[in-house]
């Protein structure tokens, strides 16, 4: 019994990370840039109207329809993720595209390389795991600060996954 108990111990994973693109304007944000926007076409409109150019009026509203579907692109785009784990005995990533679309990797810690791409002036630019299997690249949607506390963080993981 305390065979099956260490085991699952040395399978629970000990590092966890969910890594989401960042969005700087919320459902909120949008609805009120909406609202402006559509106040300030309809105000515009009005006067184009009353000089008698109407197809002025009608592009307006081309605007706001390249805005919107803009956004919600921009918004779709952000529902990618990746779920990272780290446990003594696998290092699993689950990669979930905007579609919802998934796709999961694992690998062993101990063969598994942590590789960073860095620029001088920006930072780290790409991160990806690598062994002789497989490399998947991670975190590419996330900001250079975000990128550097989680490199440090998966570097620690994985080296206390590697020492056992």
């Amino acid at each position: 019994m305390s065979d099956t108990n260490s085991t699952f111990a040395a399978d629970e994973p000990f590092f966890k990370a969910l890594l989401l693109p960042h969005r700087s304007l919320g459902r909120t944000g949008f609805l009120i840039l909406m609202g402006a926007l559509t106040f300030g076409w309809v105000v515009t409109g009005v006067i184009f109207l009353s000089y008698g150019a109407w197809p002025v009026f009608g592009f307006f509203g081309l605007d706001m329809v390249g805005v919107y579907l803009a956004f919600r692109l921009n918004y779709r785009a952000a529902r990618a993720r990746e779920e990272v784990s780290v446990s003594r005995t696998s290092l699993d990533i689950l990669k979930t595209a905007p579609s919802g679309r998934s796709e999961r990797f694992r690998f062993n810690p101990f063969w598994a390389r942590f590789s960073v791409s860095r620029h001088d002036e920006i930072g780290i630019t790409a991160m990806a795991v690598t062994s002789r299997e497989a490399s998947v690249s991670i975190g590419g949607f996330l900001n250079p600060d975000e990128r550097e506390n989680f490199a440090r963080a998966f570097s620690r993981a994985l080296a206390v996954a590697k020492a056992g």
